[in-house]
């Protein structure tokens, strides 16, 4: 298919449904995508591609233009840094089994951060977390989020992350996960162009930004995320600048993972900021409609 989108386009390149830690079905996502507008859609799960035929499936139900997608955790001087691969195919063997083991591990990550947990006064947290896990391989610091939540432990995310679930807190557990190298070469040999996720989160000084920027270009990275559901009108300009200093396109995505929960709704982001070019012009012969 061929797009003529500009820049402009309401395309939404970054959520999750029940196959990760999302609230929502790939098919409720796609109703909500079309609904709120998007012209542009890709399901992005976490190191899952298990949801990409039935989110392909309710788009092309909608009429609604779909893009493979999918969020992979790296370990990237010491720290995770999320890497969206688009465009790909979810089938190839090197993607399927990079992503499987990338998911080993989570449970016994899951247990110790329970654990962790219990030693404060706070029983039942891996039986909790893991009753609100739509995919039980891919139990996650947001499912133990809920959980706390649920048990009106704390009000919001922000308190849980601040109190539990980061580095020194009780719940926290550090997680070695793919190499950067490693997840780029699955997501290019699968045919997928890849995309550094909300680069304003982690934190980075300028120079680890740079060594993060330098070698994600070095092993093939095409785009990063401007507009993002974690990013300020700021960040979103700051980040323009440095995709037209490495000549990365620009993408753009809500991050949604369910109402009541994220910042962002699906579709409802502003436009890429002036002066970058969009990754979706890049992929339009592998849109699926």
């Amino acid at each position: 298919m061929t797009l003529s989108f500009d820049a402009g386009c309401n395309a939404d390149l970054h959520c999750h449904s029940t196959a990760s830690d999302g609230t929502l079905s790939p098919e409720a996502l796609a109703a909500r995508a079309q609904a709120n507008g998007v012209a542009l859609w890709a399901l992005t799960d976490h190191d899952e591609v298990g949801g990409q035929a039935r989110a392909l499936a309710a788009a092309q139900a909608l009429g609604l233009p779909y893009l493979t997608g999918v969020e992979i955790s790296v370990s990237f001087l010491h720290q995770s840094v999320h890497i969206v691969g688009l465009g790909f195919d979810p089938d190839h063997p090197e993607l399927v089994a990079g992503l499987d083991a990338t998911r080993n591990g989570r449970d016994d990550r899951a247990r110790r951060m329970a654990d962790g947990l219990a030693a404060v006064g706070i029983g039942g947290a891996y039986g909790g977390a893991l009753a609100l896990a739509g995919n039980p391989r891919l139990i996650a610091r947001t499912h133990f989020s809920r959980f706390l939540i649920e048990q009106g432990i704390c009000r919001d995310n922000g308190e849980v992350f601040r109190r539990f679930l980061t580095e020194g807190k009780p719940g926290f557990v550090p997680h070695q996960w793919a190499s950067l190298k490693d997840a780029l070469d699955w997501i290019v040999k699968a045919g997928g162009l890849a995309v550094i996720a909300h680069p304003a989160r982690y934190g980075f000084s300028p120079n680890e930004e740079y060594a993060l920027l330098h070698e994600f270009v070095g092993h093939g990275g095409r785009g990063i995320e401007v507009v993002t559901g974690a990013h300020t009108d700021a960040e979103a300009n700051q980040y323009a600048g440095v995709a037209r200093e490495f000549k990365l396109l620009a993408s753009r995505g809500s991050d949604f993972h369910g109402p009541g929960e994220s910042r962002v709704d699906l579709g409802e982001l502003p436009p890429l900021p002036r002066g970058v070019e969009p990754v979706w012009q890049a992929l339009r012969d592998r849109v699926r409609c």
